[in-house]
């Protein structure tokens, strides 16, 4: 498993392009049979992306979870959210089967001992993509739909960032004990996400971008408002932003989102905004 420690903002403003990859952007989430992890030490967030072709894939492959959290098995002391971006699979948590279709939404509360991963067809893999989470007490684990999410269309198209926010992990759905997560649809033309940019102290976030169309990309700028930076982001990669940092994003086309927050508390409105002409 990949270890990201805390970055220092003032740090970060001296940093190339290729140090500011290494340290916040996660690749390479597919691959065959495999479990890939990155463990952020902001908020202690864990990003993991799960291919299974050939073979049931166990949550926990090729991570010592002793090691590396202290626990016996992986949700022992975390709860974990789960997106399906690929062909049509199944997880199997504690015996119970879901079934997971393009876009569906599966929580899974702190507790669970065994999950596993499998694919319809293995022409048509499942991507399963995970965002987890310290949790301390359980809930109920439950497979989201997109009907099932809360919706919350905003932006326009004359500022090219008109969208719908769906809010799939989130206290408006179901309750959890810290983490949210949901995927934001941007309308062909707009290419804007999070804009106006804003920051949250008490609260980190991952985004990971999907559907970018083969030879474009997807600029995602971050850093402290007078400091930014940017990323040039391909299709199914994700970016790692501390509580310091803005998470915005414009792409040379259309594009979806999943974002995943985890800190202090769950109200999705408690950011702290940055005017446009503000921004250095």
């Amino acid at each position: 498993m990949d270890i990201r420690y805390s970055a220092n903002p003032r740090d970060v403003r001296r940093f190339t392009t290729q140090e500011l990859r290494e340290e916040f952007l996660i690749e390479n989430l597919y691959r065959p049979d495999q479990v890939t992890a990155v463990y952020s030490h902001v908020d202690r967030m864990v990003t993991l992306g799960c291919m299974p072709v050939s073979e049931t894939v166990a949550i926990d492959k090729g991570i010592d979870v002793w090691a590396s959290f202290g626990t016996r098995y992986f949700l022992e002391r975390r709860e974990i959210g789960i997106f399906n971006i690929g062909g049509a699979g199944t997880v199997t948590v504690d015996g119970t089967v879901y079934t997971l279709d393009y876009k569906d939404c599966l929580y899974i509360t702190m507790g669970a001992r065994q999950v596993l991963f499998a694919s319809k067809d293995s022409a048509r893999p499942a991507k399963f993509y995970m965002v987890s989470a310290p949790a301390h007490r359980g809930y109920e684990t439950r497979l989201l739909k997109l009907e099932d999410a809360a919706k919350k269309p905003c932006g326009d198209s004359a500022a090219s960032n008109k969208r719908v926010i769906n809010q799939f992990i989130h206290p408006d759905v179901l309750p959890t004990c810290q983490l949210s997560m949901g995927m934001t649809v941007l309308e062909q033309g707009s290419v804007w996400n999070s804009m106006p940019s804003h920051t949250h102290e008490r609260r980190m976030e991952i985004y990971m971008y999907f559907e970018v169309p083969e030879h474009e990309v997807v600029f995602h700028m971050m850093g402290q408002p007078q400091e930014t930076r940017h990323l040039v982001m391909k299709n199914e990669q994700a970016v790692i932003s501390p509580s310091w940092s803005i998470h915005s994003g414009a792409g040379t086309a259309s594009y979806t989102f999943i974002w995943a927050m985890g800190g202090e508390n769950q109200a999705f409105d408690d950011m702290d905004t940055i005017p446009t002409e503000e921004l250095r």
